[in-house]
């Protein structure tokens, strides 16, 4: 993913960067609100991670602007502003999730999944990743043309890949949204099933898709 994260603290800012990058995203930072407005209307990013206290225009009037001049963009408030009127102010201006600081890497990560996949354009019914095609409507998938014969749990794994085509998916992410479980480290259910899938996705075709990033998790991604 594209984030922009509007921050002006300087640590908390370089702590994002780091992290986000490391999970494969691609990450711009800004630290006022009016430069940060004007880069989350240019197009260019799949969600923003906000501050609400920053200089020359605070985080409330910036995801304001954005909902008045009609961008969707995805909004995540970070915040230490942890009472219950900030949050639903913050809800209720536009943005789609409000975390407080200090935070857990791992939850705003979710979060940040999360929004974006209930945008309109996370939920599209076909997805293509070079030569396979994936029609979610009708549970079907092909490669090159051919059909590939997958199992619910494969068919979905392959899903949520595909949506996120070329970043890094971890396990505990897939583990949660295509078995609903909170993931164990000594479970390796994902991988067996992982295994299974490149056994017919990737074996039969010389350009491979689904590589293991290897203590992080998986991307879909032609090699």
């Amino acid at each position: 993913m594209r984030i922009l994260v509007v921050e002006d603290e300087r640590k908390t800012a370089g702590f994002l960067v780091k992290g986000l990058s490391e999970a494969g995203h691609q990450v711009e930072t800004s630290a006022d609100g009016e430069q940060g407005l004007a880069l989350a209307q240019s197009g260019r990013f799949d969600v923003a991670i906000v501050d609400v206290m920053l200089p020359k225009r605070d985080g409330w009037s910036l995801v304001e602007e954005l909902r008045r001049a009609g961008t969707q963009l995805p909004v995540v408030f970070l915040t230490a502003r942890d009472n219950v009127r900030d949050r639903v102010k913050g809800l209720e201006l536009g943005a789609d999730d409000y975390l407080v600081k200090p935070f857990a890497f791992s939850e705003l990560v979710a979060r940040i999944r999360s929004v974006v996949r209930r945008t309109p354009a996370a939920q599209e019914d076909q997805l293509r990743v070079a030569d396979l095609e994936i029609d979610t409507r009708r549970h079907r998938a092909t490669r090159g043309g051919t059909a590939l014969s997958l199992s619910p749990k494969e068919f979905l794994l392959l899903s949520h890949l595909a949506r996120a085509a070329g970043e890094v998916v971890s396990r505990s992410d897939l583990a949660q949204q295509v078995w609903d479980i909170g993931f164990e480290p000594a479970t390796n259910v994902v991988d067996v099933v992982v295994r299974r899938l490149r056994s017919k996705v990737d074996d039969p075709f010389q350009t491979k898709l689904v590589h293991t990033v290897r203590g992080v998790g998986y991307v879909l991604k032609p090699s």
